[in-house]
């Protein structure tokens, strides 16, 4: 018998040949999960450090109202996703360090790891640093070079991913500029399977705990909707073992960047000012306030056309404001105001609503000398892997697994004993 957590990443693989796209899936509001039976909630975020204002506001805040508003019965579970983020090269002692700054970001915007599990993807993936089918499976997803013929033409994109978000193209995750092909020399050096084949990974990932309900933005819902074509394909050939999830939308507008206000406020970036992260000091969201792009329009109005940075400064204004304050409400409020006078008033609303957080996520990088950290994530990594052990164990998911260890389907001939390892941060 191959270890558990093989089983679902073979089988989720093999049931990827009969995969079409285009079903239709629910989104549910969040009051939906207030008066309804047991539920399992599970989303991720990438290890990218400290999370700017946008992840704060589009997931992390939207992940504490659910831990806070959903019945105690309702299961939640939230990841650092840490194998997505080795889909390009990293260095292993960054990531380390990225790592736990983003679980102590979790914790301190307000996640309890007495009501969530809260864990790294990793561990439960890859429960020791044994030498395990699991690791050998990755190091061929994330470490195998791609051949030339399978960009050739462009054809990299398999028809069953067409609909998928164009956030997963190579080129994006790569930060190629917009010229750039996959047939430059040096583009290709760096293409590895993991680019291409990760969205597996992420549909195992939701699948192997049972998940019900996954919240997310818009631009990950062809990600869910080709889960639940993995779930309905796999259970209309071998019985009902996977669960297939529905959407939570966050319905927080997009933070845009403070210095390109057209596009979406990322870490990709190259100049950080067009960001605020969420340990910002008031110094550093002052500078980067002050600077931020808006127009040379007399007074304060909300047209995200004509006035795309001074209606991402009113978007983030309405959503910090502790007293609540609409967008129209402080177009009224501002409506009068000179721009540096306006700006003051961001910088102050922004500073007050992450004070909190700030404090609380350097408190939890020192605490009990990092132990207390390490005990969360340890404690989080168990959890989860009980959680998944109920999928795992179901006798449908189990004699599919012998049925297809007796076809040989026992996965790429590639992956032998010996193969080279990669260690992930």
């Amino acid at each position: 018998m191959l270890p558990a957590v093989s089983h679902a990443n073979r089988s989720i693989i093999l049931s990827l040949k009969k995969i079409r796209v285009g079903s239709r899936f629910t989104v549910r509001p969040l009051k939906f999960l207030r008066y309804s039976s047991s539920h399992v909630i599970f989303s991720g975020i990438q290890p990218t450090g400290v999370p700017h204002l946008g992840n704060y506001l589009g997931a992390l805040r939207q992940w504490v109202r659910l831990q806070n508003e959903a019945l105690p019965i309702t299961q939640l579970l939230f990841s650092v996703v840490d194998l997505h983020a080795i889909t390009v090269n990293q260095d292993a002692q960054q990531l380390r360090s990225w790592k736990r700054q983003t679980l102590a970001a979790l914790l301190s915007v307000g996640l309890d790891p007495e009501r969530a599990i809260i864990f790294y993807q990793s561990s439960v993936w890859l429960p020791d640093l044994g030498c395990h089918p699991e690791r050998r499976t990755l190091h061929s997803i994330y470490r195998l070079p791609v051949k030339d013929d399978t960009v050739e033409g462009e054809r990299w994109r398999p028809a069953k991913y067409e609909n998928i978000s164009s956030t997963d193209d190579p080129k994006t995750k790569l930060s190629l500029a917009d010229s750039a092909t996959l047939f430059d020399k040096t583009t290709k050096s760096r293409l590895k399977l993991g680019l291409f084949s990760y969205p597996v990974l992420q549909a195992a990932d939701i699948l192997l705990y049972g998940t019900t309900h996954v919240p997310v933005g818009h631009d990950q819902l062809q990600h869910v909707e080709f889960t639940r074509e993995c779930a309905n394909n796999f259970n209309t050939l071998h019985g009902e073992v996977f669960v297939e999830p529905e959407i939570i939308l966050s319905s927080t507008k997009r933070v845009m960047s403070l210095k390109t206000p057209g596009v979406k406020m990322s870490k990709s970036d190259e100049d950080y000012r067009s960001r605020i992260l969420i340990t910002d000091t008031p110094d550093d969201i002052r500078m980067k306030v002050r600077r931020a792009l808006t127009d040379s329009v007399q007074g304060i109005s909300f047209d995200e056309i004509k006035r795309p940075g001074v209606s991402n400064l009113l978007s983030i204004m309405a959503a910090l404001d502790k007293q609540g304050t609409s967008i129209d409400e402080l177009v009224q409020q501002c409506s009068t105001l000179w721009m540096p006078e306006f700006k003051e008033r961001v910088i102050t609303t922004i500073s007050d609503g992450l004070a909190d957080i700030r404090d609380k996520y350097h408190h939890l990088m020192e605490a009990d000398g990092g132990r207390y950290l390490d005990d969360v994530a340890i404690e989080g990594a168990r959890k989860a892997r009980e959680k998944a052990d109920t999928i795992l164990e179901k006798d449908e998911l189990d004699r599919y697994i012998q049925e297809s260890e007796m076809r040989g389907m026992n996965g790429p001939s590639v992956l032998k004993e010996g193969s080279s390892q990669h260690q992930s941060g």
